[in-house]
Formats: structure tokens, C-alpha cells, sequence
């Protein structure tokens, strides 16, 4: 095993073959297309494959594109995507068809002959795939989420900075050897996702709007769905349109935001692809720290960002133009509580405003 600073040669010759390890969840792939941009930059001839789910792959491949091949606007970064499912595995590991399935991923992540694999993750699991896909060095996080992650790590690097952008992007210069410059993100080109969004547009009379996204992992993160509809109400009365974006199981909370906001919202549920092409059209996304909010930033679209007991400094949105709400008294902790954090509701619909509508102004420093 082999300790190596991020400033330090990594390697006696170019890597032509890596493996991208990051599974999921949204916010986390997409804190982790800097980095692996970065080295496409890096090494612009080397093949690249990236493991992950399936519900995710979107974000690196449009549906109709080829899952691997020439690297295209419908898959723009990698030249390979292995989909596993793994929560369905861990849940069924008696099954025989499981284990076949396993096999099958297996022999397919094996395929390529990786000569590196990296694993942005730091989970057994994701760890375990790196070392599986054959690849003779693996790169990983000193400390990593879940510690024995790093006994499969032949390559164990330091992660420095603060926000886990910068961490990420840490390792893929230890990768390299030498200083990455920030790229920016080129997420996948769906043009019926476009078509689709403009034509729905169109059909509700909406042209300049507000992106809501009132969902959150837990309860904590969650801030009262019905200051969202306060905030689109008031946001109505400047001219400005909100849409209110909900997930699966999210139906709730959409409705109570559009009979809240007196005609300012309205609801709409999307494919992650539907969701990208969405999102490029709004002028502002208010929301929480979900994996939508980490999209609007990577997609450069301002953000006003409601935070409760996550840390914004490690998870906040990405980038110079977003206004961060946090109240002094949310702890940091990532425990999956129910109840909304005591300190993310002093945070009020007029903070909200505020932050909105000097972002919409243009005049956030």
C-alpha cells in the first residue's frame, strides 16, 4: 500500500485505461464530474468507464444513447457505463439468480482490463467493486466513509480541502501528479428530454420561472413546504413564475407548495433527463441540500440553498452565485431525523425572499 501527496507524480507511465467508482446518489455523482473531468482533461485519450446504478445513469448518458462507445453530447465524459445493482443484491444474497446477476456485472467490469480504478466513494462496497473490476491499482481516500473501505486501496491518498468538490478533485490530482484547473461540467444533451420541457413550457404560458424543489433526504433537511408556497406567492407578485419539482413519493409535498403559492406555482415531476433540461432553463432554484440543488450549481444556475444540520462549507452549493441560509443554531450531524432541524425553521419566507430576489437582481457577490 502506498501513501501518496496530491502533489506528487502518481505514476511511471499515462494511465490509458480508469475506472470511475461513485455509485450513487445524485449529489454525490455530481460532486465527483469535476474531478473525473479533469482527468478526461488530462488524459484526453485514455478510456474512461464509470460504475454506478441505474437510476443515476442519466446523469452521464442519455436513455437512447449507447452505453459505451464513442464519447458523443449524449454521453459526453465517459466511454463506458457498468450499471450494478447492489441494493438489490444485498437484499436478495440467498437468491441463485442474484449471484448470477453478480457474476455477470463482474465479468463485464472486467472486460476492459482497467489499468487503474478510483473509488470517489469510500463505502465496502464501492471499494469492493474497484478491487473486483481487476484493475492492478486502486486508488482511494486515506479515510475513507466507512474505514475498511481502505484495505482494498493500493494507493491511499489525503484528501484536501474543505467542500467535497475540492476533495474529490484532490485525488484526481494525486492521480495525475500535477494541478488540475476546475473544468467546467458537460452533463448529457437529451434533445426529446429538451423537446419535451420546452413543449410543456409552452402549454403552461411559462417562459422566465423559479425552480422549487420542496423534497429533502430526511425529515431535517426538510424546510416546511408551506413557507415554499409563501415564497411563490410573493415571487408571483414580482412576475415571476415558480415550478415546483417533486421525486417519487414527493406528490405531497408539491401540491401543498402549489395551493400555498395563490396561482404563483405550479407542479411538475421529471425524468432525471427532464430534470437537466429543466433545470438549464431556470432563471433561480430555492431549495435544500438535495441532489437537484447540487445539479442547479453545476449547471451554473443560481441558487438560494435552505440548510439545517448538513454543513454547507462540505455540501453547500458549488459555485459564486448562490446565497447559503443557515441559522447559528443548527447543529452539524448528518443523523437521518424525522422532525425538521429547530434551527432551519428560524429560517423565515422573508429571509428567503430576500436572498431570491437579490440573486434575481443579479447583484450576489
Amino acid at each position: 500500500m502506498t501513501m501518496v501527496p496530491p502533489t506528487q507524480a502518481a505514476a511511471h507511465s499515462p494511465v490509458e485505461k480508469f475506472l470511475i467508482v461513485r455509485l450513487g446518489s445524485m449529489g454525490d455523482i455530481i460532486h465527483t464530474l469535476p474531478a473525473v473531468s479533469a482527468l478526461r482533461n488530462a488524459f484526453p485519450g485514455a478510456e474512461i468507464g464509470w460504475v454506478l446504478e441505474e437510476r443515476w445513469a442519466e446523469l452521464l448518458c442519455t436513455l437512447a444513447e449507447p452505453r459505451s462507445g464513442p464519447r458523443s453530447a449524449q454521453r459526453p465524459l465517459v466511454d463506458r457505463l457498468h450499471i450494478v445493482d447492489t441494493k438489490t443484491w444485498r437484499k436478495n444474497l440467498a437468491s441463485t439468480q442474484t449471484w448470477e446477476r453478480v457474476a455477470a456485472s463482474l465479468s463485464e467490469l472486467c472486460a476492459p482490463k482497467y489499468q487503474a480504478a478510483v473509488d470517489f466513494q469510500g463505502a465496502v462496497r464501492s471499494a469492493l467493486l474497484a478491487r473486483w473490476s481487476g484493475a492492478p491499482v486502486v486508488w482511494g481516500f486515506r479515510r475513507p466513509r466507512e474505514t475498511i473501505a481502505s484495505m482494498f486501496y493500493t494507493r491511499q491518498v489525503i484528501a484536501l480541502g474543505t467542500h467535497i468538490v475540492e476533495q474529490n478533485f484532490s485525488l484526481a490530482e494525486a492521480i495525475t501528479g500535477f494541478p488540475l484547473s476546475m473544468p467546467a461540467i458537460d452533463f448529457p444533451q437529451d434533445d426529446s428530454a429538451t423537446k419535451h420541457c420546452d413543449d410543456w413550457c409552452r402549454a403552461e404560458g411559462i417562459s422566465q420561472f423559479i425552480l422549487i424543489n420542496p423534497g429533502a433526504g430526511w425529515g431535517a433537511k426538510q424546510w416546511p413546504v408551506d413557507r415554499y408556497g409563501q415564497v411563490a406567492a410573493e415571487l408571483s407578485k414580482d412576475g415571476v413564475k415558480s415550478v415546483v419539482n417533486f421525486g417519487p413519493g414527493e406528490e405531497d409535498l408539491a401540491r401543498v407548495v402549489v395551493a400555498r403559492s395563490e396561482g404563483g406555482a405550479v407542479a411538475v415531476g421529471c425524468s432525471l433527463a427532464e430534470l437537466i433540461a429543466l433545470t438549464r432553463r431556470a432563471s433561480l432554484f430555492i431549495g435544500g441540500d438535495t441532489g437537484p440543488m447540487h445539479l442547479a450549481a453545476a449547471l451554473r444556475v443560481p441558487v438560494v440553498a435552505i440548510f439545517g444540520p448538513t454543513n454547507p462549507a462540505r455540501n453547500g452549493p458549488y459555485g459564486n452565485r448562490n446565497i447559503v441560509l443557515r441559522s447559528g443554531l443548527s447543529p452539524t450531524t448528518h443523523a437521518r431525523r424525522s422532525q425538521p432541524d429547530p434551527g432551519l425553521l428560524e429560517i423565515t419566507p422573508h429571509d428567503v425572499l430576500n436572498a431570491a430576489r437579490t440573486l434575481l437582481r443579479g447583484n450576489c457577490g
